[in-house]
């Protein structure tokens, strides 16, 4: 059985990527997100859950630097780790393909604990990022703050998520129609 990870900035058209896959394959696209909202009210994962959400967003991406961004993304991912490789071993026992997707499946993390291949998806430009954001807002309800984070993700993370790629040995992407095509080379 195959198995795959898609993980990237937010807005890079990650979900929109393993949907499609998922249905044109025939193959379950497992949300990692929608794990992460379930987390949100036990007490244990609660904080790093909402570790973003508890901040004052402008204030937060004025005053942090993009290696405390990234160190906060990485506490967080690693702090709900636990659940989400659960979460992954339990879609494995069932024996079905899938395609897994969220922006807390770090490089790092799955090289260590799971043997199967992945990409990174970090978008096009700044400008795509943030119209996405306005469609679906992550954490900003403003476009002045959407534009922010479009800018935090885009500059700020995606050379981060490039960086822990390339180090860990996966394949980054700006251009979804490129991914796709990796990934259904390995779907063959």
């Amino acid at each position: 059985m195959k198995y795959f990870f898609i993980t990237g900035i937010p807005a890079a058209g990650k979900s929109f990527l393993a949907d499609k896959i998922s249905k044109k394959l025939g193959i379950l696209h497992v949300k990692i997100d929608d794990l992460r909202k379930e987390l949100t009210n036990n007490p244990r994962f609660s904080d790093w859950v909402n570790f973003f959400y508890n901040q004052d967003e402008k204030k937060y991406y004025q005053s942090t630097s993009c290696e405390k961004q990234w160190e906060n993304i990485k506490n967080q991912s690693e702090a709900i780790w636990p659940e989400i490789k659960k979460k992954i071993n339990e879609v494995i026992k069932t024996g079905k393909p899938a395609i897994f997707e969220a922006v807390n499946l770090l490089p790092h993390l799955i090289k260590r604990d799971f043997d199967f291949p992945g990409i990174i998806l970090l978008g096009n430009s700044i400008e795509e990022i943030f119209e996405r954001n306005k469609k679906a807002p992550r954490w900003g309800n403003t476009e002045e703050l959407q534009k922010i984070e479009a800018e935090a993700f885009f500059n700020c993370e995606g050379g981060w998520y490039k960086k822990e790629a390339e180090k860990f040995g996966f394949k980054v992407f700006r251009d979804s129609n490129e991914a796709e095509k990796e990934i259904l080379k390995y779907f063959q």
